[in-house]
């Protein structure tokens, strides 16, 4: 396996609410290799995009250490790339100008970024939506722009905070197969966190299943199916019926915590 390009140690979360403290990370200890492919899995609640949030830098972690590439996490880096649910794009910017802004804020020449830019519209299918603007776009060309963005900064670490989850069935598989041909051409580290269990094992070489608050890691899977894979194989089926009674452990206990929140108010 390769040297890790994420080192997370003894990390902790806690958030204050109101007159208590919530709990929301506990005893996180995760070694990630460089180029794997991780999947955060489990239900609203586990931790999954704080435990994220905190390897981006945006929300530190209360104790413990997360390490980048052999870097302390101290804040936001240029080693970790962010892509949201939400798009995040400049409405007014068109394609073009959206994908080229972080490289024009790093000071690259307008030769360097016209070629990453055309680059990587080809490589994405959005060639022919150069100079449209983000309200032209379907959601599934939105995210693919959203990803071209990320991308052309290099980042060795991409993080995904559920990119696919409002998009519709068919976009959603073409979008996973697409981020897939990427990863494997381009060897990113990939951090993807998701709700849906076939997504994770249909992308991930890796499934961390986190239990509900506080979140800590319930069990670390490894995915050793080939690529690309059969949702409807029974190997596949087979690890979705595991997973999903891992996953619905937890749920069940997401529930019966809000019950006993509703009994007490």
């Amino acid at each position: 396996m390769s040297a890790a390009s994420i080192q997370i140690q003894d990390v902790n979360k806690i958030f204050a609410s109101d007159d208590r403290e919530v709990v929301a990370l506990k005893d996180i200890n995760l070694e990630i290799a460089s180029g794997q492919f991780v999947c955060l899995l489990g239900p609203s609640g586990c931790g999954k995009s704080t435990l994220l949030n905190a390897i981006a830098g945006f929300s530190l972690p209360s104790s413990g250490t997360i390490a980048a590439d052999g870097k302390v996490v101290s804040g936001p880096g240029p080693e970790r790339g962010m892509v949201f649910q939400e798009y995040a794009l400049f409405p007014w910017m068109t394609v073009e100008k959206n994908i080229a802004f972080g490289l024009e804020i790093k000071g690259q020449s307008k030769a360097q970024i016209e070629q990453t830019v055309s680059t990587l519209l080809q490589k994405l299918g959005l060639s022919d939506f150069r100079q449209r603007y983000p309200k032209d776009l379907s959601g599934g060309m939105r995210q693919r722009v959203a990803i071209a963005r990320v991308l052309a900064l290099d980042s060795p670490i991409l993080l995904m905070d559920e990119p696919f989850g409002a998009l519709d069935a068919l976009t959603r598989r073409s979008l996973q197969d697409e981020l897939l041909r990427i990863w494997s051409e381009l060897g990113k580290t990939v951090i993807f966190v998701t709700h849906s269990i076939e997504e994770a094992i249909y992308l991930a070489d890796r499934i961390i299943v986190m239990t509900y608050r506080p979140g800590t890691i319930k069990r670390d899977m490894l995915i050793d199916l080939p690529r690309l894979r059969d949702p409807a194989s029974a190997e596949f089926n087979a690890l979705k019926r595991e997973l999903g009674m891992l996953v619905m452990e937890e749920q069940q206990r997401h529930q019966q915590a809000e019950m006993v929140a509703a009994a007490v108010d």
